[in-house]
């Protein structure tokens, strides 16, 4: 439960940071405000999904509609999190893991809004990641750095291969999901690009081959899709190739 409330509160502060850090304003300054009037949002009515749901999505003060995104994004956040400490354990186990989960809410919508994974981002998972894994589990840190290196460069050959098909910011997201995720980012490869080829299929068949194919769509999502499920049962899964194949 615990985890679900710190969850949602940060979900909260990734609202901010999702829109504010792609258009190089302060995440701190100033404090949050209605989009249409300009009021500064006080305090109680800044409680994650519960003020939004008392306010009906409105401003208190001028009743502009509020989007249904901002608690939508603080509960999946404090879902995901709660789910991490189930599966890890209410110890340091999820710190890793809570750590990649506040990292691709605000890459995935900053991708989906705009087309880009920010360096910031990446930088502070590349520094985190090692930290933790060093942390709580030193002895498999070559084996995170080693499966960084597979994933970013395997990334890096398509980009080089097909530039239309992937970005730089792609090929730095794998990076950093190999080194919170090991070995289990194989997995989380496997799983966004399945995916990211169902919708790219299905765009096809909607729009035509023609025009489906000049439609932009951002992979990052994809990629965060496939961290959490690597993240939940990426051991599994390895497991059973493993036991199936090798």
């Amino acid at each position: 439960m615990l985890a679900a409330v710190l969850g949602a509160v940060f979900g909260s502060f990734l609202n901010v940071v999702a829109y504010r850090l792609p258009r190089g304003e302060s995440l701190s300054r100033p404090r949050s405000r209605c989009p249409g009037c300009l009021t500064q949002i006080r305090a109680y009515d800044n409680v994650p999904v519960l003020s939004w749901l008392a306010l009906r999505g409105r401003c208190r003060t001028c009743r502009a509609p509020i989007s249904a995104r901002y608690p939508l994004v603080e509960a999946a956040t404090g879902a995901l999190c709660a789910l991490v400490v189930l599966a890890k354990g209410p110890d340091e186990d999820a710190l890793l893991g809570l750590a990649l989960v506040l990292l691709l809410v605000p890459v995935t919508l900053i991708d989906l809004d705009h087309r880009i994974i920010p360096n910031r981002l990446m930088l502070i998972g590349a520094i985190l990641a090692p930290a933790l894994v060093l942390l709580t589990a030193p002895d498999v840190l070559v084996e995170h750095l080693l499966a960084a290196v597979a994933a970013g460069g395997f990334f890096l050959v398509a980009v080089l291969a097909y530039p239309r098909g992937m970005g730089m910011g792609d090929v730095k997201l794998a990076f950093v999901l190999g080194l919170f995720l090991g070995r289990d980012v194989g997995p989380a490869l496997f799983v966004a690009l399945f995916a990211g080829t169902l919708v790219g299929a299905a765009v096809i068949a909607r729009k035509g081959a023609t025009e489906g194919r000049k439609t932009a769509v951002p992979f990052g999502p994809f990629l965060a899709l496939g961290a959490l499920v690597a993240l939940f049962a990426g051991d599994a899964m390895v497991e059973w190739y493993l036991s199936t194949f090798a």
